[in-house]
């Protein structure tokens, strides 16, 4: 029998999560113009109801122009909205807490489909569009299409959308908000060297490159429920040979946002620039989490690699991170929080499962 941490509750704010496992957004690349449809629906529940504590849906555009591609899902009107709603419904009533993440592509946007190149949408295609960031600088590689440089209105609509889109993720019924500062899109580039080159008030040094988020920040925070979870996901280092210096100015930001209301840091890789050496491997980014749970005062969260149960649920017991989140390995089957539990020998592991499933997989059992 085992008390094992990865199946303990965890608390933030007023929302409690049955256990230590959630699902970090994943595109499906699947909506039409923004608006989610019944694969969405199916996707989802069937995510809610395998026994994750917490499911996040997918990268949600603040608006048109902030969109991966063209089939990503929106919240920049009440269409979306109302399948959002719909989705909010499904995920807690398959037992978990349901979270959305709200995001602006900035220069990785107007790409195509991962299965259809994921690379920038040709300029002679009308499925694309302009793209913006806060220097006229390109990714690179698959995507060299050259963004417009940012001005200070483009930087206070950006930020107004963010807010109109945590409204309407409220409204939809999300209970954990979070933002998706990491990956290259469009925050991420704010504060990266890389891609930053502003000498205005948004650029410079660390305070500079830091303002655009913390302003975002600021102003979701003011329009999302104080008692609610309001996260964020971020890159805090690039393994770009300068990871010393990135890793500081990161839990700077981190202790910055803290105290601008941020609740949990969803600790990720950079993916600023195309030419890095990432150091794959099981869990790589546990330790990194825990250094900046323990400098900046947050809880944490992170993912890649860590869909052995054991390495999770040690994970959790070691304090590195509070929680694990699990992507690929639930596209997989959904239902590996019980396989977990099952492998951690968790007393009755089929009370992560709903009951048409649970009795039957409880009852023939067969025993290894």
């Amino acid at each position: 029998m085992s008390d094992a941490a990865l199946f303990t509750p965890f608390t933030l704010k007023d929302v409690t999560l049955r256990n230590r496992i959630a699902i970090p957004p994943m595109c499906q690349y699947s909506a039409v113009d923004g608006v989610t449809n019944d694969w969405h629906l199916a996707h989802y529940t069937g995510l809610a109801r395998g026994g994750a504590g917490l499911v996040i849906v997918e990268a949600t555009a603040v608006s048109p122009e902030g969109r991966i591609s063209p089939g990503c899902t929106g919240l920049w009107n009440d269409e979306q909205m109302a399948g959002m709603a719909r989705i909010a419904a499904a995920i807690k009533a398959g037992g978990a807490v349901a979270g959305i993440q709200i995001a602006h592509a900035g220069r990785k946007a107007s790409a195509n489909r991962p299965w259809e190149g994921d690379d920038h949408i040709a300029e002679d295609d009308a499925r694309g569009w302009p793209t913006i960031a806060p220097s006229a600088v390109p990714f690179g590689a698959h995507l060299p299409k050259v963004p417009k440089a940012m001005t200070l209105d483009d930087i206070a609509r950006v930020q107004a959308d963010f807010v109109a889109a945590a409204k309407r993720a409220l409204e939809a019924g999300f209970q954990w908000l979070e933002l998706h500062f990491a990956h290259g899109y469009l925050a991420q580039s704010f504060f990266s060297r890389h891609t930053n080159q502003r000498t205005d008030g948004y650029g410079g040094d660390v305070a500079g490159r830091s303002r655009f988020l913390l302003e975002t920040l600021a102003a979701v925070r003011e329009v999302w429920p104080k008692n609610l979870p309001l996260t964020a996901r971020f890159g805090v280092i690039e393994y770009d040979g300068d990871d010393a210096r990135t890793l500081e100015e990161s839990i700077q930001l981190t202790r910055a946002m803290r105290e601008g209301g941020l609740d949990m840091l969803n600790v990720s890789v950079g993916f600023t620039i195309p030419d890095v050496q990432i150091p794959w491997g099981p869990a790589f980014l546990a330790p990194v989490a825990e250094r900046v749970r323990r400098e900046a005062g947050l809880p944490v969260a992170a993912s890649w690699g860590i869909d052995n149960p054991a390495i999770a649920n040690q994970a959790v017991a070691d304090g590195q991170i509070d929680l694990v989140m699990v992507g690929r390995a639930l596209l997989s089957n959904p239902h590996w929080p019980y396989q977990a539990a099952m492998a951690l020998n968790v007393e009755r592991p089929s009370w992560v499962l709903p009951a048409p499933y649970a009795h039957w997989l409880e009852r023939y059992k067969v025993q290894q």
